[in-house]
Order: structure tokens, then sequence, then C-alpha cells
């Protein structure tokens, strides 16, 4: 008797709750209402939006649904408030509704209900439509009942009454608030998304004698979001932004073609440990659209060139009778990021490629790297490719051991070049453990703890032989 006595108290008492509990008006508010929209794009695979829309609200409790969110939204970063009426909006709770609607979910939710099936006859080419109730959906095959009978792919076209109610076209914020006032508010929502991204592409046009550039810098913008973002204020962050998951896009290259100098459309500014570009005009970046915006533009930059010949640390620590196997001397490209150069901005990491007039006047194509977030006043460098006419062997002309834990090891570097001019090669050589060079026939300079350099320099047709020998103690 306790219990049915129990019982019957919760139950009265949920009567009565759905019995006195005031209705909880709802509204919608989309893209048309939206009268601002701002982007902060960060070259990790997220963006910051902050979308602002006009929304009439009664005095109250009440229900809004934020439409054409993006789809690829962080539902735990949204916030929302009035800009208009700060202490006039308060939040009571919020959800993010993305049970989005799909033929399979459509059909799922319409088992063991009524849906319409039309066919075509073919000797009268009219329309038939016969009413069928949806027994199962599984795996892309439909069981209907038709009168008394069960079928299955069944030919004809499906038509449902009404979408059913808990399942939208978009994605949605739903948030229950509270407004002090029956007014129209200025409200902007404020979320974090992925799917949208930014890097940085370069393009390099070396003159005749590879000493001056002209420089052009393009901003890729690539968004698969879920959502557009019409007319908006655009902001692209540049910094190593701790992220848990970085995902870059598939790129689009940026025309090599020289265009005439304009103004910068990006105003730069120094931001916590990072760099903002703020696109000075306003644009809409469609959903899945990759969006290019030129950066910079400058002209004359110096540049040098630069021959490289780089050795391996295990050379040390092993015989080799034989001629070690053949290596290329790499080509590099060198600027400063200076003012007095022509540059002189904090520059995003990118892809740099480079291309250079051929006697006909054509731009060809000669190499391309990429170069990491560069602070104005420092150097950029790029490894473009190998030197076809400049020839490198190696040789190891001894291999002592002189304890259980040091050896004596000497090579012969023999550096030929083809090319029409003189070039100097700088011949890096990484040294393992406890090192200390016994003689040399070049002068050589430490670079760090385990690598020393020569500058080798090699007449035009001609040869140059470098040898040394170290100690190592491993």
């Amino acid at each position: 008797m306790k219990r049915i006595i129990i019982f019957s108290m919760a139950a009265a008492f949920v009567i009565s709750a759905a019995r006195f509990a005031p209705a909880v008006e709802s509204r919608s508010t989309d893209l048309a209402e939206q009268t601002s929209v701002e982007v902060t794009v960060y070259n990790s695979n997220i963006g910051l939006v902050k979308d602002q829309r006009k929304i009439p609200f009664i005095k109250g409790v009440q229900e809004l649904r934020f439409m054409g969110v993006a789809s690829q939204i962080i539902p735990t970063s949204v916030g929302i408030k009035s800009s208009s009426h700060p202490d006039g909006l308060s939040v009571i709770e919020q959800n993010y509704e993305y049970d989005l609607l799909n033929p399979a979910k459509l059909l799922d939710k319409y088992v063991g209900k009524e849906v319409k099936l039309v066919t075509r006859n073919s000797y009268t080419d009219k329309e038939e439509i016969v009413p069928a109730t949806i027994v199962s959906s599984n795996n892309g095959t439909i069981v209907y009942k038709i009168g008394n009978e069960i079928t299955f792919n069944h030919p004809g076209r499906i038509i449902f009454p009404r979408i059913p109610e808990n399942l939208i076209p978009r994605p949605t914020l739903v948030w229950l608030v509270e407004s002090q006032a029956a007014a129209s508010l200025d409200v902007e929502a404020l979320y974090l998304t992925g799917g949208i991204n930014w890097y940085a592409d370069y393009v390099m046009i070396l003159d005749e004698k590879d000493t001056r550039a002209d420089l052009s810098g393009w901003v890729t913008i690539d968004n698969k979001s879920g959502a557009m973002y019409k007319d908006a204020r655009l902001k692209l962050v540049a910094g190593d932004v701790n992220r848990v998951e970085q995902v870059r896009p598939a790129q689009m290259y940026p025309s090599p073609v020289k265009k005439a100098a304009g103004a910068p459309q990006f105003q730069e500014e120094s931001f916590f440990e990072y760099h903002i570009y703020k696109l000075d005009r306003r644009t809409t970046i469609k959903e899945n659209q990759t969006k290019q915006v030129s950066f910079l533009e400058t002209q004359g930059i110096p540049v040098t060139k630069e021959f490289i010949y780089k050795g391996a640390p295990y050379y040390y620590q092993s015989r080799y009778e034989d001629l070690i196997a053949k290596e290329k001397v790499a080509v590099y490209v060198e600027m400063m990021n200076k003012k007095e150069h022509n540059l002189g901005m904090p520059l995003p990491k990118g892809t740099i490629r480079v291309y250079k007039l051929d006697r006909d006047g054509s731009r060809q194509f000669i190499g391309e790297d990429r170069i990491e977030h560069t602070p104005k006043d420092e150097k950029i460098r790029a490894r473009l490719g190998y030197a076809f006419d400049i020839a490198a062997k190696r040789k190891q002309t001894q291999w002592e051991k002189i304890s259980k834990d040091t050896y004596e090891v000497a090579f012969e570097i023999t550096l030929r070049n083809h090319k029409k001019e003189d070039v100097v090669v700088k011949v890096v050589e990484p040294l393992p453990g406890d090192w200390k060079v016994l003689e040399s026939s070049l002068e050589y300079t430490k670079e760090d703890s385990r690598t020393i350099f020569f500058q080798a320099p090699v007449k035009k047709d001609g040869e140059t032989k470098l040898t040394y020998r170290v100690r190592v103690k491993f």
C-alpha cells in the first residue's frame, strides 16, 4: 500500500508540474537577421567566428534557435551576449543540435508510419499514388506494408508528409534565455569552428645575376567549416597556437605572373606572442571555397646564392675502402627580412616558389622550399635544388683506432666546377662525439659544438681539393 501511495504522489506531482508550467515561446533566427560577421582564422585549422544579429525578444524566458552556424562548430566554445544591452539578456541553458536531416535518418524516423509511393503507369503515362507503411529500413533495403501485404525495394518515389520535429536541416544552437524587456537586441554569438585554415605562399622572381629578386606573397584561406561568411571582417593570426591536432588542406598554388605593385591589403600588428593580419576590406568566404588574397608585393630585394656540400656523422664511425656514396651540392638563396632591403614585416610560414627568366624572357620554375614564421631583421633561407655543374666526391684517406674509444679520421674532398664563373662551395661537416681538428688544407669555422664548415673557392672549369684530419672520441 505504501508503494502505491508514493507512486500516486509522484504521478500527481508530474501532472501538476506539467499543468502549471508556463509554455516557453520559441523563435528562430537565421542569416537574414545577421548584421555583421567577423572571422579570425588561425593557421592550425581553426577559426573564431563572431556572428552579430538583431533579434526581437519578449520579456521573460524563451527559447532562441540560432541557425546558420558552421557544421564543424566546437560546441563547448560557444558564448552569446547582447552588445546593446549587456545586462538585459541572460543565458539559462545552451544546446547544440546536430541530428541533421538526410535520407537515411528520414527513413529511420518514419519506420512504423505511413508514407506515399509514387509510380508512373507506363500505359497511361500517369502517376499513381499508393499509401504504404515503412516496416523497416536496413542497409538500403526498405520493407513496406501495402494493404495486408509485405514487399521490399518498391520502385516508387517516396513522399513523406512532413519533416520530423527532431530532425533539422542544418546544425543549430539552441539557447534558453531570459530577456529583461520586450525589445530588439543586438546579439553576438561567438564560437570556434574547425575546418577553416590559412597559409601563406610566396612567389620569388630572381634577376639575371641572382643578386636581386622580386617577392609577392599570397594568403590562401581554405573553408571547409560548413558555413558561408558573407561580407566578413577577416583577420588572420600567424603563430604556433597550441592545438591538439593540426591538419593542412590541399594546396592551391598561386600564379607566378607578376602584377603591378599596390598598397598592402593586410594591416599587420603584434598580438600576444603572435601576429595578426587584418584585411582592410570586407570579403565573402564561401562554404567549400579556397580563396587567395595578395598581402605582399615588393621589388629589388638583395639576395645571395650559396652552394653547400654536407657530410654526415656516420662517416667517422667506420672504415671506407672506396669512395663514399656520391653526394650532391645543394643550392640555396638567402635574403634578410629588413626594411632597408624592401621587406621588414613579420612573414608567416608558408611555401616559397622561385622563378627566373630564361634567355627567351620566359619565367621558369627553379625550386621551392618551406619557410617558418620569420620576424623582421631575420634571415630567410630556401633550398632550391642541386647544382648540375658542380661535382663533388669524398674519399676517406685514414681511419685509425687510437684507443678503445678514440679514432683519427682523414678525408679528401674534391670539388670540380664546370660552370662559366668561379664559385665558392661551403663544405659543412657534422662531427660526432668529442672532436679536434688536427690539420686541414683550408681554414675552418666552428658553427656549433658538433659542426664545422670550410669555404672552398673553385675556379671556373677548375678543381679544388680539401683535406683535413680529425680526432674523434665516442
